[in-house]
């Protein structure tokens, strides 16, 4: 939570994504990631139980050509090392995310930090120059247990 911008701490999060709930389709993430305006934690993890993600800027726009798009305030998490671990902007590239019709890729620069197939079955992950990461996941290829995103709603509360 304290890791999150100050634009959306305190607000209420909101699921606008799970395979459980959605089926498995990385169309329907993306038009889903327009629900709520502003940054989304993306959340997902392997088979041997790592958690691991992202937060983004959405919403999400697939683009045909590899364009990254995305502001400083993305970074990569993982659980794999024990406590949460947090990689955040080296500030040696922007290419912080690429989205196209069949791809989800977090980070770049010799691998990405994670990168989601269309079929939101498989992954990968290695270290990145974009947020000077280690690997976030077991391995370096892998299966996909579960993908979520959550948006942050404006609470009233405050």
């Amino acid at each position: 939570m304290s890791s999150l911008p100050n634009m959306v701490k305190g607000n209420d999060w909101v699921l606008l994504y799970s395979t459980m709930k959605h089926g498995i389709s990385l169309r329907t993430l993306i038009r889903k990631s327009a629900d709520i305006p502003g940054p989304c934690l993306l959340i997902t993890g392997d088979r041997q139980g790592a958690v691991f993600g992202g937060l983004l800027d959405c919403p999400l726009q697939a683009t045909s050509k590899r364009k990254y798009q995305g502001t400083y305030q993305s970074f990569v998490f993982t659980t794999i090392y024990g406590e949460p671990r947090l990689f955040r902007p080296t500030g040696a590239n922007r290419y912080y995310y690429l989205c196209l019709d069949d791809l989800l890729a977090l980070g770049g620069g010799g691998n990405f930090a994670l990168r989601l197939d269309g079929d939101l079955l498989h992954g990968t992950s290695g270290p990145c120059e974009t947020f000077g990461n280690l690997c976030l996941a077991h391995d370096s290829d892998f299966e996909l247990k579960h993908v979520e995103l959550w948006g942050f709603a404006y609470s009233s509360k405050y």
